[in-house]
């Protein structure tokens, strides 16, 4: 049955795809960052869908009346160069024909990231393209919080087989990115069944996050609730809300959560924290002694002998998107991604205080801000994970790019105005006047 409605969806999807590249980039996302086929357990399981979704993209940029415009800002000028920088790093990888197939798949990912800069050009394109992104992911973390709530917290909840997300921690780290995300999308919901419906699913994903006994995910969404807790002019308020629902969900989790979350604190005398550190400092020794680094393989037994610190008793992944980056492609290419993230989340600050206190521009700035917390909490949780190809921070990078195209080409005037009762979940007596808004 799931098969067939997977199926079913794909290729109902397909017609319309084709003829606007932004449903093709839709079904995409959908397909990547949940990965349904995996959820089936028949013919499909296997079937390429990704393929077909990408190859409706591509086709459908030449055969689209739509509007296709590569926004050249700061972001994706930097994104591009990182991508050159990999393929260089590639050619000149310790073990070339093995990184290649990672490449491969790094480079599939940012392919669709730059169809998607492409295509969404009108807000109903980027409130549809994150709706995906979070209900894919929030698919899992509601099935995680609710196994974690009847289990007493005692088992672990892992992510999809196949992809991105499949380790428990990823996972979480995923689940905590997309929270803000969803506190963005209960402030536009007039209703109350929504709003309603939107709470309980973040706090399933926070219990989900916590269920997966990850400590990195615990410094993450600490982190950024302290963001959440600064930016409130609230603050009082805000504060006693997030300790009473983090008490409360702390409560719950069992002895053995707790223990697991104490050795944060004693990192020395845990094999696996040790193990990440012994991988860090192999990534340093690679970086300084290789200036393009080693490349995508770099995590077998040659490397580990090359590079390792004698301690290191075996080759391990760097789990850090730092680390990852930097013993992959060397300090170049640790410099362009954080550049590249530092751009993304400037950006969405400048468009906080370009459109702060102006009614019709109000999802923008909510929108943004969000964002930014979502990355804190990548930046943050991406420490201690190998996820700095995973495409939902890219997707991000996206939301907050084409926003700021909008704004530049005057999408603010040719949409309707936001009136009370609209459904768009602002509502103001009186429209502030949007003309003295200036892109930089």
């Amino acid at each position: 049955m799931r098969d067939l409605l997977i199926l079913g969806i794909v290729l109902g999807s397909l017609p319309f795809a084709l003829r606007h590249t932004w449903m093709a980039v839709i079904l995409w996302t959908w397909v990547s960052i949940m990965n349904p086929h995996k959820l089936a357990f028949g013919f499909i399981h296997d079937a390429p869908i990704a393929a077909v979704a990408a190859g409706a993209a591509l086709l459908s940029l030449v055969i689209t009346r739509d509007k296709l415009r590569m926004p050249w800002s700061p972001p994706v000028v930097v994104l591009l160069l990182w991508v050159f920088w990999m393929c260089l790093t590639t050619a000149f990888a310790i073990d070339p024909a093995g990184s290649s197939t990672q490449l491969n798949k790094v480079l599939k990912i940012q392919l669709m990231t730059a169809v998607a800069l492409m295509a969404l050009h009108e807000r109903k394109h980027i409130q549809v393209f994150l709706w995906v992104n979070v209900l894919s992911i929030a698919y899992f973390g509601v099935k995680g919080g609710i196994f974690t709530i009847l289990h007493g917290g005692e088992s672990k909840v892992w992510g999809p087989p196949g992809g991105f997300i499949e380790e428990n921690n990823s996972l979480a780290v995923a689940t905590i990115i997309i929270i803000p995300l969803f506190y963005y999308l209960r402030t536009l919901s007039t209703r109350v069944w929504q709003r309603f419906a939107l709470l309980v699913m973040m706090l399933l994903c926070a219990f989900s996050a916590l269920g997966s006994q990850s400590r990195g995910a615990l410094v993450a969404v600490s982190a950024m609730s302290l963001v959440l807790w600064y930016r409130s002019q609230r603050k009082v308020v805000v504060g006693i809300g997030l300790i009473v629902v983090a008490a409360s969900l702390l409560a719950f989790m069992p002895s053995s959560w707790e223990h697991r979350m104490g050795t944060i604190q004693t990192y020395e005398e845990d094999q696996s924290a040790m193990g990440r550190i012994h991988a860090w400092q192999t990534a340093i020794n690679i970086a300084n002694h290789r200036p393009f680094g080693g490349g995508f393989d770099i995590y077998n037994w040659t490397i580990h002998a090359m590079y390792s610190p004698p301690e290191a008793l075996l080759p391990r992944a760097a789990h850090s998107i730092y680390f990852s980056v930097l013993g992959e492609h060397g300090y170049v290419g640790l410099f362009l991604y954080l550049l590249m993230w530092w751009l993304v989340f400037r950006l969405a600050g400048k468009m906080r205080k370009e459109t702060k206190n102006i009614a019709e521009l109000a999802w923008v700035y909510e929108l943004v801000g969000m964002c930014q917390v979502s990355l804190v909490g990548f930046a943050v949780g991406g420490a201690f994970l190998s996820l700095a190809y995973f495409d939902l921070p890219f997707n991000i990078l996206v939301i907050v790019v084409v926003t700021r195209r909008w704004l530049n080409e005057g999408g603010w005037k040719r949409e309707t105005a936001v009136v009370p009762g609209s459904g768009d979940g602002f509502s103001s007596s009186a429209v502030t006047d949007a003309t003295t808004l200036r892109a930089p």
